[in-house]
């Protein structure tokens, strides 16, 4: 086989990509590489669901812990290592699999990112003042008006997604998602994208229990010992933002770990949103044999 692949899960938090992952892996004798941001900080291990020792011995993985919440890391940042990783790995193996919830960064590596045109910064410094001044909900309130495409599938609690798609649409006149409707790029691999799903129910059910876990396992712990730098982007992230506030004293235990369990619900929803847009992934229902969906995968590869 000369051609090389790459295998990408993709789907919804808490709905077992990283398993499925490992399973295709070890059929197919290669490495994973990690397309989920939230995974990419060494401090951040609980609340993310880094995968368990167990799980990183069984199938060497690539992107999981390897930066510091305090570096800046973006998405073109991404996309440079990812393809440089790719490139070294397909040196001895034919077949990669990469795994990941962020559909931004999957698209990153699988299409390239887009080209948006230079506004001016007098734009994003407005912008930030009115965050400060009025808060994030009159933000969200102009994207939706001006992008409702962009606004029903981007993390509307991030303010940095927030302000960074306005200034597109204020200094252009224009709507991010029209700028993000360029080719694919060309890419030195064939993609083979694979899905899991599952009723609404189903995975909802998965994220309440993920979270009850989380906080057995210590992710109130986690979020104490990054209290100091809860001002940093990389911890604008559900599990950590709202056990801050019960550590500012804003919201008491129980609350926090209710706006968790929602919060993760409605990333869920936008990650459902994102994905079924991409009509080249072959869905599969959670549940279905490993054996079934490895089957496909080599089909496709012969």
């Amino acid at each position: 086989m000369n051609k090389k692949y790459l295998i990408v899960v993709v789907g919804p938090t808490a709905i077992g990509k990283t398993s499925l992952g490992i399973e295709l892996a070890r059929s197919l004798n290669t490495e994973i590489i990690s397309a989920d941001s939230r995974q990419f900080f060494k401090e951040m291990k609980i609340g993310t669901a880094v995968p368990s020792k167990e799980e990183l011995e069984a199938a060497n993985h690539h992107f999981i812990q390897h930066i510091s919440v305090e570096e800046e890391y973006s998405v073109g940042d991404f996309e440079r290592d990812a393809l440089q990783k790719l490139q070294e790995l397909y040196t001895e193996k034919d077949v990669v699999v990469m795994v990941g919830g962020s559909g931004l960064y999957v698209n990153a590596v699988t299409k390239g990112l887009d080209d948006f045109p230079e506004v001016d910064p007098q734009i994003r410094i407005n912008l930030k003042t009115e965050l400060e001044k009025s808060g994030l909900e009159k933000l969200q309130e102009e994207l939706k008006n001006k992008d409702p495409d962009y606004y029903s599938e981007v993390d509307l609690q991030n303010p940095h997604r927030v302000i960074r798609a306005l200034e597109i649409c204020r200094g252009t006149g224009k709507s991010y998602s029209s700028f993000r409707k360029s080719g694919s790029k060309n890419r030195f691999f064939e993609t083979i994208y694979l899905g899991l799903t599952a009723e609404r129910e189903i995975v909802y059910d998965r994220i309440n229990r993920r979270v009850d876990i989380m906080m057995e396992e210590g992710l109130l712990q986690e979020a104490e010992d990054l209290f100091s730098k809860r001002e940093l982007n990389s911890l604008n992230t559900v599990g950590y933002k709202e056990l801050f506030k019960y550590l500012q004293g804003e919201w008491d235990l129980g609350t926090a770990v209710a706006e968790i369990k929602k919060n993760t619900r409605r990333f869920a929803k936008r990650q459902f949103t994102w994905f079924r847009k991409n009509e080249e992934i072959k869905w599969f229902e959670v549940g279905t044999p490993t054996k079934e969906v490895v089957s496909y995968v080599q089909k496709r590869l012969t």
